[in-house]
């Protein structure tokens, strides 16, 4: 026969077994990382002021009171600011120096890039503005976008986006130039109602006289691609291994998502062949006659 046990059930224990039982796993950690603190922002400033110093130095070498042969009174403003006055209205609308001008200080002439092999033009005239008009124009696109930019990515980013964009606008800039118009200006380098608003006043003056609206168009491109390139967020959720514990081990998201990589693989293409037919296309075709565009 088999024995019986004379111990009494451990209630308590078996209570406490019950209940473990039933009660739900505890629910998986979560990391969340620090907010980023914004950027300081230094370089659009210097940038902005870097235009403003340039287009200040390219009226002090205009010297418009030197080139206008009768009445000063021409030159725009000229009792106040003597050598600094703008040329007249019929030669610049824009409100500022000549074409010789900006030409002497880094204008885009497509000549001098192929035959003299002065490539550092296709960026040197991003820094030029061909009047107050369109300086002011890009100034406030610096102003309220360029800012906030660099708050949120950092200098580093923003600074590769100006360059290139510039660079891009120039190249299209100095395949559209036309040896059957006259010289041709595009002054600063381009890049939501203010983004737009600033878009539409920088084509708007691209119907003006001297002013070459490829530059403007090809840095919208070009900014456009290279936003999909430097400016790619982290997916919602994603959570860096410098913000977990050590010891936990759990499934984390990937960083980017699929078409994430997608977008940033074909932004690099397109913009990468767009260089690339540019400069094949500024060396392979000898221009016919003297063009110029800033």
């Amino acid at each position: 026969m088999g024995k019986w046990s004379t111990s009494p059930p451990d209630i308590e224990k078996g209570h406490h077994h019950h209940h473990n039982k039933s009660r739900p796993p505890p629910p998986p950690p979560q990391f969340c990382p620090p907010t980023p603190k914004p950027w300081f922002p230094w370089l659009v400033p210097l940038i902005l002021l870097a235009n403003i110093a340039m287009f200040v130095y390219s009226m002090y070498l205009n010297d418009c009171p030197s080139t206008i042969d009768g009445a000063l009174d021409q030159c725009i403003l000229y009792h106040y600011l003597k050598r600094f006055s703008f040329q007249p209205f019929k030669e610049n609308p824009l409100i500022g120096p000549t074409t010789t001008t900006l030409k002497q200080l880094g204008a885009l002439d497509r000549n001098l890039v192929v035959e003299h092999h002065q490539v550092w033009r296709l960026l040197s005239c991003m820094w030029l503005h061909a009047g107050v008009v369109h300086l002011l124009t890009n100034m406030l696109s610096l102003i309220f976008i360029g800012i906030r930019l660099e708050q949120e990515f950092g200098f580093l980013r923003i600074g590769i986006l100006y360059v290139l964009s510039g660079f891009g606008g120039s190249l299209l800039s100095s395949l559209n130039l036309d040896p059957s118009e006259r010289p041709t200006i595009s002054v600063g380098a381009s890049a939501l109602l203010t983004l737009i608003l600033i878009i539409i006043l920088n084509l708007a003056f691209g119907f003006l006289p001297h002013v070459d609206n490829s530059a403007h168009i090809g840095g919208f491109m070009a900014g456009f691609l290279l936003g999909f390139i430097l400016l790619i967020r982290p997916q919602f959720g994603y959570v860096s291994r410098k913000y977990i514990p050590a010891g936990y081990n759990f499934k984390r998201k990937p960083r980017h998502k699929c078409y994430q990589y997608i977008l940033w693989i074909s932004a690099l293409l397109v913009l990468l062949l767009g260089y690339a037919y540019g400069l094949l296309n500024l060396y392979g075709v000898r221009p016919i006659n003297n063009n110029t565009a800033l």
